[in-house]
C-alpha cells in the first residue's frame, strides 16, 4: 500500500513539473513581441540594424518601416506630407497581422502619434526614443522652434524651392552621434540625404479617445543636442506619460548604444 501511495504522489509531482514547464514555455512564447521601428529625419532603416538584430536574435519580429523620401526611396519630396508617412507605417502594421510596439525617434515620434491616433488598437505599447511628442494642433516646426538648448537650427538650410532641408555637413556627427565610434559616425554621413521639409508643417490632430488609450514609453536621450532634455521633459508631461527610461546619449542611441537600446525595447515588452 505504501509503495502504491510513493507512486501516486511521484506520478502527480511529474505531471505538476511537467504543467509548470508547459506554462513557462507558454509564457516565453508569449513574450515574444512584433517591434515596428521607425527611423527620424535625415536618417535611415540602417540606424536601427543592430537593434534589429539583436530582438531577432531574442525571437521577435521586427519590421523596419523606410519613410518615403529617404533611405532609397525616391519618391519626390514634393509629394510627402505628414499623412504619407503616417499610412506607410499603417501599411507596415496591418501587414503584421498582430497588435505591435510600435517605436519612433526624433522626427519619427511625430509620425508615430499621428499612427496612434488612427490605428490606436494596434499598437500595444508606444515608444519614443528622443523624439518628438505633439500635442494636437502642433507641428514638428512648433515643437523645434520652441527649443532654444537646440543646435541643430542654426546649421540648418533651406533649399530654394523650399522643399528640403540640409544640415550643414561638417556637423553632422556632432549634431546626431558625437557619442558614437568612428564607423557608426561614418554610416551618419555615407547615408545622409536632405531631409523633406514639407512634413515639418503639417499639423497633428490628437484625441483623448484615440490617441489618448495608447500606452506611451519614452527614452530621454541625456545627451541630446538636437532634442534638448528639457523639451524631452515637456513633451512628456504634454502628453502625460508616466514610463520614462534614460539613456546617457547623445540624438542616436541606436548607434551608438545599441544593446542598452535593445534591452530596454525588451523589457518595455514584458
Amino acid at each position: 500500500m505504501k509503495k502504491i501511495v510513493l507512486s501516486l504522489l511521484t506520478a502527480a509531482f511529474t505531471l505538476s513539473t511537467l504543467a509548470s514547464c508547459n506554462n513557462n514555455d507558454d509564457d516565453k512564447i508569449a513574450k515574444k513581441q512584433t517591434y515596428v521601428l521607425v527611423h527620424g529625419a535625415w536618417q535611415a532603416p540602417y540606424v536601427w540594424n543592430a537593434v534589429r538584430s539583436d530582438l531577432e536574435q531574442k525571437g521577435n519580429k521586427v519590421i523596419v518601416v523606410e519613410l518615403p523620401g529617404h533611405g532609397s526611396d525616391q519618391t519626390p519630396a514634393h509629394t510627402l506630407t505628414l499623412n504619407v508617412y503616417r499610412d506607410k507605417v499603417i501599411d507596415a502594421i496591418n501587414k503584421a497581422g498582430e497588435k505591435v510596439i510600435l517605436v519612433g525617434h526624433s522626427m519619427g515620434g511625430v509620425v508615430v502619434t499621428a499612427v496612434a491616433e488612427k490605428v490606436p488598437a494596434q499598437i500595444s505599447k508606444l515608444v519614443y526614443i528622443g523624439a518628438f511628442v505633439p500635442t494636437s494642433g502642433q507641428t514638428l516646426g512648433d515643437l523645434a522652434n520652441s527649443d532654444p538648448d537646440s543646435k541643430l537650427g542654426p546649421l540648418l538650410t533651406l533649399s530654394a524651392d523650399k522643399l528640403t532641408l540640409d544640415v550643414a555637413r561638417d556637423s553632422l556627427t556632432y549634431l546626431f552621434i558625437n557619442d558614437g565610434a568612428p564607423a557608426a559616425k561614418q554610416q551618419v554621413i555615407d547615408n545622409y540625404r536632405a531631409e523633406p521639409a514639407i512634413p515639418f508643417g503639417d499639423k497633428v490632430t490628437l484625441t483623448a479617445a484615440a490617441f489618448g488609450t495608447v500606452e506611451k514609453v519614452y527614452i530621454k536621450t541625456l545627451r541630446d543636442i538636437v532634442i534638448s532634455p528639457g523639451l524631452q521633459d515637456r513633451m512628456i508631461a504634454g502628453a502625460g506619460i508616466k514610463t520614462i527610461y534614460s539613456v546617457n546619449t547623445s540624438h542616436s542611441p541606436f548607434l551608438s548604444q545599441p544593446q542598452v537600446v535593445a534591452d530596454l525595447l525588451l523589457k518595455i515588452a514584458q
